[in-house]
């Protein structure tokens, strides 16, 4: 504001020369890259097509493609066991993602 780079100008603060360079942008979820949700929605379907079940041993880590053609490692049995438990935070909209692979816990 003015009036605070008067007194700074005052104190003999002198403002930079070079412009500051701002922050890239933080990449909101679906601008290209699939959210945390997403992504842990995506590992127990992976996992049901190979094994035929969604029950998941909590230490294991399924490989989920990161959109950008690699692939990102989730913690799938963690994952379901803290969504589990944050279920009553879920939109309906994640819960009938969830009950559309056998998670059905309303």
């Amino acid at each position: 504001m003015d009036g605070q780079q008067g007194r700074l100008a005052a104190l003999g603060v002198e403002p930079l020369t070079a412009p500051v360079e701002e922050a890239a942008p933080k990449r909101k979820a679906g601008a290209g890259k699939p959210s945390a949700f997403d992504r842990g929605v995506a590992a127990p379907a992976l996992y049901r097509e190979r094994t035929g079940s969604v029950t998941v041993p909590r230490q294991h880590v399924e490989p989920v493609p990161d959109g950008d053609g690699g692939t990102v490692e989730v913690k799938l049995g963690v994952w379901l066991s803290n969504t589990k438990t944050r279920r009553a935070k879920l939109t309906d909209a994640q819960l009938e993602q969830l009950a559309a692979l056998g998670l059905d816990w309303r």
